[in-house]
């Protein structure tokens, strides 16, 4: 650990930074489209742009780093973002915070894929599982302590907008003059939408649900908040709630999964995903459970993202496992702009705030039933002869996905030659 500390301390440093910003301004848009008067559908389009340039820079950011390079890209990028964050009050209208949500959503992604690219080129096969855990702690807790810099100024006024501006802009200076070389750039041709679908149909509409649930967790949180009628400082406690849980229970699940039946515990998570979601709709008035709400469901919803992959990947030969990354993510990124739509959708009509907890419950409770489903159909390989769960985050681009791929083959490698090896 050490050791990527101090190769990547400035690449970890400033997506501490980039994360500070992301988080302020996705949550600080939920509040401040409450004060503009934004409708909760309009503020749904708005959060679900994010999505839709996501999964357009996960596409065509490998293009861009393969056609001018990393440096030129990361720089571009983050400049961009942070302008966009000054314009959101200069131009309070749906139709600019949509384009601008879209266009930060393809920045961040760009930008995520040239981080990870940086960070496998720092790590070495030793350590990689570490950097990349490190990686995706980093994130959280970045997302997480955003919230807390919500409370510093008024959000009706311009400061709580030029805070994450300026973070973005400070985030690239350590990571453009510290980190050296400049790595080369390779990504894999993913695998098709339908030899995925039957090498693992739990692992495709799984990753598609989640999709939704991610989305609605983090483009809608704030906006529920607002519409229920919570303080700001009551809002950033419980968006950062959602977050906590993931990094709390992420590790405990993952070393869970690699000693049983995945999709039994693709089903248990589910299910107390889905009593969490409950929980939040019937006792949405008392702020303690609310945020026992978002813990859980928080908690649930992030290491269910690395379950599936690890599902998926017990039914991939090694050589399939990166292709099939990108597939997955795809579908993911698909689930992921309907999610705040709909979210919106069912809160603008008579359910109001409570429809922010019904449309989490109805995709938890249909990846239970289709897990369900599943295991009659098919039977699961024994916990020796599955992959390693390796903690991932909704998100991760394509590059760390198959970061994630290359850990666990590594991983399933070196058990195997320990497997192999007689007792002495």
């Amino acid at each position: 650990m050490i050791q990527v500390l101090t190769s990547a301390w400035a690449l970890l440093f400033g997506m501490f930074l980039l994360m500070l910003g992301n988080g302020m301004q996705g949550t600080l848009l939920g509040i401040r489209g409450e004060i503009e008067g934004f409708d909760t559908f309009a503020m749904s389009i708005v959060m679900s742009a994010y999505f839709v340039g996501f999964l357009g820079g996960s596409r065509l950011a490998p293009l861009m780093i393969q056609r001018v390079g990393h440096v030129r890209v990361f720089a571009a990028l983050a400049s961009a973002i942070s302008a966009v964050m000054i314009l959101y009050p200069t131009f309070p209208n749906v139709a600019m915070w949509t384009l601008g949500r879209v266009l930060i959503g393809f920045c961040f992604s760009a930008v995520y894929v040239t981080a990870e690219s940086w960070l496998n080129n720092a790590a070495d096969n030793s350590n990689r599982g570490q950097a990349l855990s490190l990686y995706m702690i980093v994130q959280t807790l970045g997302i997480v302590a955003a919230q807390a810099l919500l409370v510093t100024a008024d959000p009706s006024g311009f400061v709580l907008f030029v805070i994450p501006s300026v973070l973005v802009s400070l985030a690239v200076t350590p990571i453009l003059l510290s980190i050296s070389p400049t790595p080369a750039f390779a990504t894999t041709k993913p695998m098709s939408l339908k030899a995925l679908m039957k090498v693992s149909p739990l692992g495709c509409v799984g990753m598609f649900l989640l999709g939704g649930i991610f989305s609605a967790q983090f483009g809608m949180s704030s906006v529920y908040g607002a519409e229920a009628g919570l303080s700001v400082p009551q809002i950033s406690t419980f968006v950062a709630t959602f977050f906590i849980g993931a990094v709390i229970l992420q590790y405990p699940i993952g070393w869970i999964s690699d000693r049983m039946d995945r999709r039994i515990l693709i089903i248990i998570v589910s299910v107390i995903g889905g009593l969490g979601c409950i929980l939040g709709m019937l006792m949405g008035e008392v702020f303690v459970l609310l945020l026992v709400a978002s813990f859980v469901i928080g908690g649930m919803a992030n290491p269910l993202y690395s379950l599936l992959i690890a599902h998926t990947n017990d039914f991939l030969e090694h050589d399939d496992m990166a292709a099939a990354s990108g597939g997955l993510l795809f579908i993911n990124g698909l689930g992921a702009v309907l999610g705040p739509v709909i979210t919106g959708w069912l809160m603008g009509t008579a359910l109001g705030p409570a429809g922010f907890y019904l449309f989490t419950a109805i995709l938890f409770a249909v990846l239970v039933g289709y897990a369900c489903y599943r295991a009659t159909v098919r039977a699961a390989p024994l916990p020796e002869d599955t992959g390693s769960y390796v903690p991932m985050g909704p998100t991760a681009t394509t590059v760390a996905m198959e970061i994630a791929q290359e850990i666990a083959i590594e991983t399933e490698l070196e058990n195997e030659e320990a497997a192999q090896k007689p007792a002495s």
